[in-house]
């Protein structure tokens, strides 16, 4: 099995020889310090990964509250515009029946004088008729100085009581 003529037997040999120098060198130890060199570097990695990834939860977590936030403010001045415009537009309506209401009475009071002065030229003008008719009656039947006197007179007390 263990024969110098076999190459299998010096490979052997060989490793068993790199494997001696690799000890005497200290290679083991500093394989194991390099691996725990590595170890300690993906501990530190791994920590500062988790840090990063909860101050981004906390991040993502600040920014959906002021996100609401701003969705609430933003709800809230909608609401406060709409109350506003309900409000201006029921002062809006308001006013306008005012104005309709007061241009209403004033036509109404245009309106009523205007009657007034209608029935107040009518009868102007029907005492003006009945002067004029009563007084061509009466110097048709009255005539002298007596009678244009009397006319006058009574034309005047007929003007003073009818108007």
């Amino acid at each position: 099995m263990l024969n110098p003529a076999n190459p299998e037997f010096w490979v052997l040999i060989s490793f068993l020889l790199l494997m001696a120098v690799f000890i005497w060198k200290g290679v083991p130890g500093l394989i194991g310090k390099v691996l725990d060199q590595r170890a300690a570097a993906i501990r530190t990695e791994l920590d500062e990964a988790r840090r990063l990834r909860e101050e981004a939860q906390q991040l993502l977590a600040d920014y959906q509250r002021k996100a609401r936030e701003a969705e609430d403010e933003a709800k809230s001045i909608i609401d406060a515009a709409k109350r506003e415009a309900e409000a201006l537009a029921s002062e809006t309506r308001k006013s306008l029946a005012e104005q309709v209401e007061r241009r209403t009475k004033s036509a109404e009071e245009k309106i009523a004088r205007a009657e007034a002065q209608a029935v107040s030229d009518v009868r102007a003008a029907a005492v003006d008729l009945a002067v004029k008719a009563s007084e061509a009656i009466l110097k048709a039947k009255i005539a002298g100085e007596a009678a244009v006197s009397l006319a006058d007179n009574a034309i005047r007390d007929l003007k003073s009581k009818l108007n």
